[in-house]
């Protein structure tokens, strides 16, 4: 029988801040703004003590200041993040070879037939939680089941430090009186469509008839049928090849200087194209993406003719979308650049693209700069303002010891 465990470190960003700075410990901590009233962005993280005033991930950090302004606002801090991140998987790698990074605070590990050797699965996620937190210092819950889907509900019932295993065959038991919310892909807009049915439970959704869901939703219909009955054959496997790369960041006040769109996106572009030949991969399809007020979100995209992992080649595509789209008459507060389509860089990559030794030669000395003195040590133009925000792809290929 299958054995998948799903781990989930509590308000990691705000318990790794509380860790390094004790007089913050029992205090509601806000990770995501720099500290100034006004500022712009959301919560990336809230400390349990901030929990009970309704603070929340993902809110805006101005609601946020309203619901609790007793609380600590604090800055991402995203080296320090990383290096708890990495200290944690070391541990996680000793536990299964089977290791997959959902983010830098979450992941799934395949422990099918570790039992021999690691002991009962309940023993197994309390000597992990109990490691990371004599450790690391972080709270971990932890899920235990036969499927990813099932494990990763589990992890989330009972936070924080939460240790839930689900027995097979009681997968669907399980999920039955959950709301229909609490199940992976079930979101906001498909949660309200199915309500129209008088629906409200996972295990009500699992009564209904396949079909039905069949037309209203077409093959995601057939898929949250099986998840609904606690069905999931997904493996678990490390990070593979990327299919896309992407970078994006939020302004702290609304933009409509079109230069400093154009800069931000520039910047944005470059990093995204360093990434690219680090995995040793070229694009076909460039990617723009644009927030406007109030909350308004646009993703436009075009195709090349050759796949390129070229900086100049990448930033026209990118210069073209934004002539192409942005609305000047729109104020932006989040802008993102980024490639899809992605494939090997062939050796004879340059030749197709008659590229030139001097560009060439260019991107990868940029390149070797910015590994050895930061991503944004050196710029192409003007730099623009503004960082990046939250954690990237890269940092999930760091955790399993990769190259970025």
């Amino acid at each position: 029988m299958r054995v998948v465990m799903h781990v989930d470190l509590d308000a990691f960003y705000a318990s790794v801040e509380q860790l390094r700075r004790p007089e913050l410990r029992g205090r509601p901590v806000v990770v995501g703004g720099a500290g100034a009233p006004g500022e712009r962005g959301v919560v990336s993280a809230a400390s349990y003590e901030a929990r009970p005033f309704g603070v929340r991930s993902a809110m805006p950090l101005s609601r946020a200041r309203r619901l609790c302004p007793q609380a600590v606002f604090l800055p991402c801090d995203f080296p320090a993040y990383r290096a708890a991140s990495q200290q944690v998987f070391r541990i996680l790698d000793a536990y299964s070879p089977l290791v997959e990074p959902i983010a830098l605070d979450e992941a799934y590990l395949e422990l099918t037939g570790a039992e021999a050797l690691l002991g009962p699965p309940f023993e197994v996620g309390r000597r992990l939680r109990d490691q990371v937190k004599r450790e690391c210092g972080l709270d971990l819950s932890v899920g235990i089941a036969s499927c990813k889907l099932v494990a990763k509900v589990a992890s989330e019932l009972r936070k924080p430090r939460s240790l839930v295993v689900v027995p097979p065959g009681e997968e669907a038991a399980f999920l039955g009186p959950l709301a229909l919310r609490k199940l992976p892909g079930c979101g906001p807009a498909t949660a309200v469509r199915i309500e129209r049915l008088g629906v409200h439970t996972i295990g009500e959704l699992a009564a209904l008839p396949q079909p039905l869901l069949a037309e209203l939703f077409g093959q995601f219909g057939r898929v949250l049928h099986e998840h609904a009955r606690g069905v999931d054959p997904t493996p678990v496997v490390p990070p593979g090849d990327p299919k896309s790369i992407s970078r994006e960041t939020t302004f702290d006040a609304n933009v409509l200087d079109r230069a400093r769109l154009y800069e931000t996106a520039q910047a944005l572009m470059q990093d995204v194209t360093h990434s690219l030949r680090g995995h040793g991969m070229a694009a076909r399809t460039v990617v723009l993406k644009l927030r406007y007020e109030p909350f308004e979100t646009e993703s436009r995209q075009t195709t090349l003719t050759a796949p390129t992992d070229r900086d100049d080649e990448l930033a026209r595509a990118l210069r073209a979308l934004l002539r192409a789209h942005l609305d000047p008459t729109r104020p932006v507060r989040l802008i993102g650049a980024g490639v899809q389509n992605l494939e090997a860089r062939a050796a004879q990559l340059s030749l197709l693209e008659t590229r030139s030794g001097g560009r060439a030669a260019l991107d990868e000395r940029l390149d070797s700069l910015r590994d050895r003195f930061g991503d944004h040590a050196i710029f192409r133009g003007v730099r623009a303002g503004t960082v990046q925000k939250d954690f990237r792809r890269d940092d999930l290929d760091a955790l399993r010891g990769g190259e970025p």
